[in-house]
């Protein structure tokens, strides 16, 4: 770990967005150049929290995507050591926007789970009343209350009886 502390993310992610610049003119994946450039902007401002957590993601998921990519696609000899360069670059800078994000306060787990508390607080509850306590669910075998009873409800006013018709007779509204 006191190797990625060393590490400067601005420079790596200009050196990464220079390598990319240059690989783009060959047959390699086309979001190493926007993920790059995307980098440099959430490592130079310092309000966007947000973005350099988006950026570490993305370059972490762009580390996988590299490998299908490179699977599925064929490059010639040259081009794809480059790739693979650049997929090595990757890593230390991964690493180290992520120990940059975790300084400033980052807690990486997308879906509000904060280490292992999973229990915490969420920003959603299911729908039809369920929810995290146990006073919303019901089992199978349980037999529902019974509704109190209500008084009767006392009958409508008769109306009016209409007059009768001959059969067949028209009656405008």
């Amino acid at each position: 770990m006191d190797f990625v502390q060393g590490l400067d993310p601005s420079k790596l992610v200009l050196f990464g967005t220079g390598f990319s610049f240059f690989l783009s003119g060959f047959s390699v994946p086309p979001y190493n150049l926007p993920i790059f450039l995307f980098g440099i902007y959430a490592q130079e401002n310092a309000d966007a929290f947000m973005s350099l957590q988006a950026f570490t993601g993305l370059l972490g998921a762009s580390i996988l995507y590299d490998v299908v990519w490179m699977i599925v696609n064929e490059q010639g000899g040259f081009v794809k050591v480059l790739t693979i360069l650049l997929l090595l670059l990757k890593l230390p800078t991964f690493l180290s926007f992520a120990l940059a994000a975790r300084q400033r306060g980052a807690q990486f787990g997308g879906l509000g789970i904060r280490g292992n508390d999973l229990g915490g607080p969420t920003v959603w509850a299911m729908p039809g009343g369920f929810t995290s306590s146990r006073d919303g669910y019901q089992n199978v075998d349980e037999v529902p209350a019974p509704a109190p009873p209500r008084a009767a409800a006392p009958p409508p006013p008769l109306a009016p009886q209409a007059p009768a018709h001959a059969p067949g007779a028209y009656q405008t509204v």
